[in-house]
């Protein structure tokens, strides 16, 4: 009986494994984003931006913990890579962090320091929401441009 098993198991090991010849799958394809940003109106600090696909997480990204974040040392202007991301839909918020303290500083409810958005979505009484920022990233490299804005 165990000189009759040999042979079974010797031609169970010469068979190829099964899908062994499939081509393998392919990882998710990822897209570059980078974003410019012109209209800075001086050198100090820095540019803090987030690139999010949640628009629950959107403008502040601290409630999406998959975001990307970038901080760039401030100029007339700016370009900010985020590196590549999955296909899908995003947004990009920035502030103009002139006093380095990572964070919007605001006086009376407005903010002091530059801000802007992806698509150079319009502000009106308050930041935009999600989907007036948003684009599609899929494929060829995405580079969207924004304004920063100031109100003081």
């Amino acid at each position: 009986m165990r000189h009759g098993s040999r042979p079974l198991l010797a031609l169970t090991l010469a068979l190829p494994l099964v899908g062994a010849g499939a081509p393998a799958v392919t990882p998710q394809q990822l897209t570059e984003v980078s974003v410019v940003v012109t209209g800075l109106r001086n050198a100090k600090g820095q540019v803090l931006a987030c690139l999010t696909a949640q628009p629950k997480g959107f403008p502040d990204c601290r409630k999406d913990p998959a975001a990307k974040n970038a901080v760039v040392p401030a100029g007339t202007t700016v370009r900010i890579n985020f590196g590549a991301v999955p296909a899908g839909r995003y947004a990009i918020s920035m502030i103009h962090d002139e006093n380095a303290n990572r964070k919007m500083d605001m006086a009376l409810m407005m903010p002091k320091e530059g801000y802007g958005f992806s698509r150079d979505a319009p502000v009106r009484m308050g930041p935009p929401k999600f989907d007036k920022a948003a684009f599609d990233v899929a494929g060829a490299t995405v580079e969207q441009q924004a304004r920063m804005r100031y109100l003081f």
